[in-house]
């Protein structure tokens, strides 16, 4: 899960740079085993060590390629999605381990803080810091607190401890410092907020700070809870968290009575001078001894019902919120400086352009009253050139006119050649239609004579054939005349002659004779 090794990435580049006794940014595989084996038995992952010995061919390591074999072979086998409480465990037991390794870096170096309470700011450290990147070495890290935030923490030392926040005189102390390391954060809370301070009141202030950034403690204090079996109201120590509300006997919080869990699903409201939680299971009647006390408990509540359903807890969102604040602040004052820097570059060049301008004023003065001269010789030459000009111009105008005339008379022909072709157009399409109108004439007269022609042929014909006739009736009335006596006195007389039949044609069938 790529979320708890981002949270426990400080802890473990402090037992990695606890482990490289040589300083060179690098530890042999042998020590890292170690490490690595003990987080994976805190997070109940057995045999990730045995995969160093195969990554990467060489026998060293460095931070970022620690980081991604813990990444892809220890962390990435959780679950994906890990209750709050749970992520907080599987970080303290890392933390604890990974101060084991470096506390021998800073227990000999701190005469007035005890061990467990230098532990308890090792994780507060761990928690606020921030993993960046060493500026004078390179592929080297380190692990800084940013200034605001050790002013936070010592602020809520001081405060705890009953005395007052000096702000000014914090600012005065770390100077431009942009953060520290953990030795010198240890050394500045030694030093000036933690001497001569009774080792009773340094533990509870300590306490303090580690329930409010490490336990995730959104709120403690006295509340009356009515019972479910006794409704009657009971005092308990409450100690609110983003997913839980724990109540214990007293504020030693050494006896736990119970715990109720919050989630997404319950909500409070206030009845009858009451606070009201309803979760999934029951509903929990609570009462405080002032007004005051009971608005703020209604609205604690409410937070941590809002951030119960996150992974990432009350205080580390606080954190990511002032740490985009603070990134915002300083690109606003990169983008100001930026700024500023241009706009001293800018009156730099408009002076030193000013100065120029100076230079080039006197000598354009004394350019200006040569060219004054100069441009009273060119305007009278250029007087005697306009005259000239005029002559020229009216010479032109004149010659203008005359060709203007000339335009105009050619002009006048073209129209009048124009029209001329026009009236030959018309004539010879006049001409045309008649050649057309006679051609077609002779076409038809042609076609009449060829018809009467034809006409006479048949008209021939028939006279021939007329003439035929004629000649074979006159043949036939031959033989009929030419008959012997004989046989006419042959003939009986009773027998009536029959009439025979005459070729010859009667009246109408006679041919018109056609040619008299």
């Amino acid at each position: 899960m790529s979320a708890l090794l981002k949270n426990v990435t400080n802890c473990v580049w402090q037992a990695f740079n606890s482990l490289d006794v040589d300083n060179t940014g690098t530890v042999v595989k042998s020590k890292l085993k170690v490490l690595t084996a003990n987080i994976g038995i805190l997070l109940d992952l057995y045999g990730v060590e045995k995969g160093l010995e195969h990554y990467r061919s060489t026998t060293t390591l460095n931070f970022q390629h620690f980081k991604y074999y813990l990444l892809r072979e220890v962390f990435l086998s959780l679950p994906n999605i890990l209750s709050l409480p749970v992520l907080q465990g599987f970080e303290s037991n890392i933390d604890e381990v990974c101060w084991l390794i470096c506390k021998k870096d800073y227990i000999s170096k701190c005469q007035v803080l005890p061990e467990d309470c230098m532990y308890k700011l090792f994780r507060v450290f761990c928690f606020l810091s921030e993993l960046v990147a060493d500026p004078e070495r390179p592929n080297r890290f380190q692990v800084i607190m940013d200034t605001s935030e050790v002013g936070l923490v010592a602020s809520q030392i001081v405060t705890s401890l009953g005395g007052d926040w000096d702000q000014s005189g914090f600012e005065e102390l770390i100077g431009n410092a942009n953060g520290f390391q953990f030795g010198t954060f240890l050394t500045l809370l030694e030093k000036r907020y933690l001497a001569d301070v009774d080792q009773a009141g340094l533990v509870e202030a300590l306490n303090a700070v580690t329930n409010t950034f490490i336990d995730d403690i959104i709120k403690k204090g006295v509340l009356l809870k009515r019972g479910y079996l006794l409704p009657t109201l009971r005092e308990y120590w409450f100690v609110l968290k983003p997913c839980q509300l724990l109540y214990y006997k007293n504020e030693e919080e050494k006896e736990q009575c119970g715990s109720i869990t919050l989630d997404r699903r319950c909500w409070v409201d206030s009845n009858l001078q009451r606070i009201m939680l309803h979760t999934t299971e029951r509903t929990f009647e609570f009462a405080t001894k002032d007004h005051r006390s009971r608005l703020q408990w209604i609205s604690s509540l409410k937070l941590a019902i809002s951030y119960s359903a996150g992974t990432e807890g009350y205080q580390r969102t606080l954190l990511r919120e002032r740490q985009q604040r603070k990134k915002a602040e300083l690109q606003e004052k990169h983008r100001r400086s930026s700024i500023i820097h241009d706009m001293d570059a800018q009156l730099q060049a408009e002076k030193q352009a000013r100065v120029a301008m100076e230079i080039q004023a006197k000598e354009l003065k004394v350019a200006s009253e040569k060219h004054v001269e100069e441009l009273e010789n060119l305007l009278e030459e250029e007087t005697q050139a306009k005259r000239d000009e005029e002559i020229v111009r009216n010479l032109q105008a004149r010659v203008l006119r005359e060709e203007w005339e000339k335009r105009e008379e050619l002009e006048r022909l073209q129209v009048e050649q124009r029209l001329l072709l026009e009236q030959e157009r018309e004539k010879r399409k006049e001409f045309e239609i008649k050649q057309r109108e006679k051609e077609n004439q002779l076409i038809e007269a042609q076609q009449r004579l060829i018809e009467l022609e034809a006409e006479k042929q048949r008209l021939d014909d028939e006279l021939t054939r007329a003439q035929k006739k004629i000649s074979v009736s006159e043949k036939a009335v031959t033989s009929l005349t030419i008959v012997e006596p004989a046989d006419l006195l042959n003939i009986k007389p009773q027998v009536k002659i029959r009439r025979t039949m005459s070729f010859i044609p009667s009246t109408k069938e006679r041919p018109i004779n056609f040619y008299k």
